[in-house]
């Protein structure tokens, strides 16, 4: 049988933390003693539709869990996406409504099930509506575990409270329900982002609060978008989803900076290519290599051969300046964001959409359409004439 230690190493080899220092070992040390699984937690509010490859590090981890003979407890947050998770973020989230969460939390559902093993002696999906719909005595003993000194410990809360800027008594009580799921579900270990640190240590003071055993952490590095830059995510725009079809998610990773690129190999668990292979090798290595995972190595082969007809057949170069702009709503004026990119003026820029000279990752604006999804020109390698590039990135 293979030792406590060897499958702890093995579980927390690409993690950023394993805490507290051992824990986990001690846990398996304790279920191996047993003859029991361990219940490892991961908890996943459905503010989208698509889960994307941001995702997958953490439900990798899972299954390898799984692997190792232990049950995964996914939880779908259908009412901590009520709230919406404040990590992060400098401002009031959204609310969505339920409509949407139900729908999301379905294609969650779904989806999901690429990646884990679903056979029901290693997996148990549960929806927190399940125990947070709760009375309010209920309610009133979970706030009685946790100070308000306690909650503005978390950096975004500290930073928006010195300020001045609004922080709701809803986005206080979020960390308190990720907390309660872990005493509702008897968790053991829970993963999660470096990003959840806060969430997940403070679910074990919760545990303790109600005499639970506290759950041991592992917490994953963040995988940046295709803009090498910040945390992937539908709201900035930078993800691909792994429902995305093959062309999109083959052309959305070549968007990906160079220097992002041993993160996206590490984290993705993809293997490096040989030592000399050229960005541009590497980078259509890792491309292939993630279209293969989602659809298949057909697939890949053909998603490569489209963008090698659009680009590199189309002498798009290596080295692409970058050209930032700002978009205050959905869609963009076109023409105006052309003529400060590329130093011409508005009219020029407009008869050159007009008369289809301007393509958006190797394909024609339409010459109808001179507002466009901002989102569309995201990461793209924007092209006028024949020789002018320019890649945009979004500022907010």
């Amino acid at each position: 049988m293979e030792s406590a230690a060897s499958k702890s190493t093995l579980l927390v080899r690409n993690a950023a933390e394993d805490l507290p220092a051992g824990a986990l070992l001690a846990k398996l040390e304790l279920a191996q003693k047993e003859g029991r699984q361990l219940r490892i937690k991961l908890g996943l509010d459905p503010t989208a539709p698509d889960i994307h490859l941001g995702h997958t590090v953490v439900l990798t981890k899972l299954r390898e869990f799984q692997d190792q003979g232990h049950r995964v407890v996914l939880i779908v947050g259908d009412y901590t996406a009520r709230v919406g998770d404040p990590s992060g973020r400098s401002e009031t989230r959204p609310v969505l409504s339920l409509e949407e969460i139900i729908t999301n939390a379905k294609s969650y559902e779904a989806q999901a099930g690429r990646i884990l093993d679903q056979d029901p002696e290693r997996y148990e999906l549960r929806f927190n509506s399940e125990w947070l719909d709760m009375p309010m005595a209920d309610l009133l003993a979970l706030v009685r575990t946790t100070t308000v000194a306690q909650l503005l410990e978390r950096e975004d809360f500290s930073k928006r409270y010195k300020a001045g800027s609004p922080i709701s008594v809803l986005e206080l009580l979020y960390p308190l329900m990720q907390g309660y799921d872990s005493v509702a579900i008897a968790s053991d270990v829970e993963v999660g982002g470096t990003d959840q640190t806060f969430n997940i240590l403070l679910g074990r003071d919760i545990q303790r609060h109600y005499g639970v055993p506290e759950q041991s952490v592992i917490t994953m590095p963040i995988l940046p978008g295709i803009d090498g830059v910040d945390k992937m995510s539908k709201t900035k725009g930078n993800e691909i989803a792994i429902e995305a079809g093959a062309d999109e998610m083959f052309g959305r990773t070549m968007r990906l900076p160079d220097a992002a690129m041993d993160t996206w190999f590490q984290l993705l668990a993809i293997p490096s290519p040989a030592a000399g292979t050229g960005p541009r090798d590497a980078k259509v290595a890792l491309a292939k290599a993630i279209v293969e995972r989602f659809h298949d190595s057909a697939a890949a082969d053909a998603a490569e051969a489209q963008f090698v007809s659009q680009f590199v057949e189309h002498e798009v170069p290596d080295e692409v300046e970058d050209f930032s702009f700002k978009a205050d709503g959905a869609s963009v004026h076109l023409p105006l964001v052309l003529a400060d990119a590329f130093g011409v003026s508005r009219s020029e820029a407009r008869r050159l959409v007009e008369q289809g000279g301007v393509k958006v990752d190797g394909s024609a604006v339409d010459v109808d359409k001179l507002d466009v999804d901002a989102e569309l020109l995201s990461g793209a390698v924007v092209q006028i004439g024949r020789r002018r590039f320019k890649r945009f990135q979004i500022v907010r």
